[in-house]
C-alpha cells in the first residue's frame, strides 16, 4: 500500500508523522510523508523550537509528488495535526487530487484538536475546519473521546450516548468511526476502551489501563488502524490488531519509564504483538 501522510514532524520524540510513518513502514507499506510543521519536540515539554509551514509549502510538496505520476497508486491519505487552519485547505486539495487519480483511495482524518485535561490545544479555526470540512470529506475518522464530543457537539459519557455521538459523525459523512481513549460510565476502573463503528456494527476493544500518559499514541493507532483496515476491510479486525500493537508499545514504554514512545526499541510489537486483543460486538 502507498499512504500519503500529512501531519506534524518532530526531530526528537514520536508524535505526528514521527509516530505514524515508521509503524506503517514496519508493516510493509510505502509512506509519502508531508510535514505540516517542523518542531524540535512536541509542545508537551513546555517549550519547543521550529515552525509551522505555510499552506503553500504543503501544496508544493504534494504537487511535486503528483509530478512523479504516482497519485493513481496512492491507496489512502492520512491527515493529523495541522499547525494552522490554512493548511486544512491544502489537505482538502490533496485528498481531491488523490481521489481524482484513484477513485478507490480512502481518506483517514485524525482530527487532532484536544484531549481531556488539556482542552482544545490547536490554533483558532482548526476545530471549525475539522467539523465543517475534514470530517465530512473523510471515509475514516479517528477522534479520541474528547474530540468525539467536540465534533458531535454533545456530551457522551454512557455507552448509549457515545454511540449516539458516533452516529452523529456518521451522519456527517465518514463510514468508519474509531474512537480512542474511551472512558465510558461502564468502563471498569483500570481499563480503557476503543470503539469502532462501521457497516452498521459497533465493536469494542478493552485493554488494561497502563500507568502512562504519553504523546503520540493516538497518532500511532490511527496509522495502524488505517493500514490494517486497508489490508482487510474489516474494521473489527483492524481495531484488534492496532490495539494489540499499540498496547505492546505502550507497555514497553511504561516499563522503561520513558517519556517518548519506544517505537524503534519495541518495533516487534508492530508485527507480532506479545498480547492480542479481539474486538467484541456491542
Amino acid at each position: 500500500m502507498n499512504i500519503l501522510s500529512i501531519q506534524s514532524w518532530v526531530a526528537y520524540g514520536h508524535v505526528g508523522n514521527a509516530a505514524a510513518v515508521f509503524p506503517m513502514q514496519r508493516l510493509g507499506h510505502e509512506v509519502w510523508a508531508v510535514n505540516t510543521v517542523q518542531f524540535s519536540n512536541h509542545p508537551g515539554y513546555g517549550g519547543f523550537r521550529g515552525q509551522v509551514f505555510p499552506a503553500d509549502t504543503v501544496r508544493e510538496v504534494v504537487a511535486g509528488i503528483a509530478d512523479r505520476g504516482v497519485l493513481p497508486s496512492c491507496d489512502a491519505v492520512l491527515s493529523g495535526y495541522l499547525g494552522d487552519a490554512s493548511i486544512g485547505d491544502a489537505v482538502v486539495d490533496a485528498v481531491g487530487q488523490v481521489k481524482a487519480a484513484n477513485r478507490g483511495a480512502l481518506y483517514c482524518c485524525d482530527p487532532v484538536m484536544g484531549d481531556v485535561g488539556r482542552g482544545v490545544y490547536v490554533r483558532e479555526g482548526i476545530t471549525e475546519f475539522m467539523a465543517g470540512r475534514a470530517v465530512p470529506l473523510a471515509d475514516i475518522v479517528t477522534p479520541n473521546h474528547y474530540e468525539l464530543q467536540l465534533l458531535a457537539k454533545r456530551k457522551a459519557s454512557s455507552l448509549n450516548e457515545i454511540r449516539g455521538a458516533i452516529d452523529a459523525l456518521h451522519a456527517l459523512g465518514p463510514r468508519v468511526v474509531l474512537v480512542t481513549s474511551v472512558e465510558a460510565t461502564d468502563t471498569p476502573e483500570g481499563s480503557i476502551d476503543l470503539i469502532v463503528s462501521a457497516a452498521h456494527a459497533c465493536h469494542r476493544v478493552r485493554t488494561p489501563r497502563l500507568p502512562i500518559a504519553i504523546n503520540g499514541a493516538g497518532d500511532a493507532i490511527a496509522a495502524l488502524f488505517l493500514v490494517n483496515y486497508l489490508s482487510s476491510r474489516d474494521a473489527a479486525d483492524a481495531l484488534g490488531r492496532a490495539a494489540s500493537s499499540t498496547f505492546g508499545i505502550l507497555k514497553r514504554t511504561a516499563e522503561a519509564g520513558a517519556r517518548e514512545l519506544l517505537l524503534v526499541e519495541a518495533q516487534q510489537e508492530l508485527v507480532a504483538p506479545t498480547r492480542s486483543f479481539s474486538a467484541e460486538r456491542l
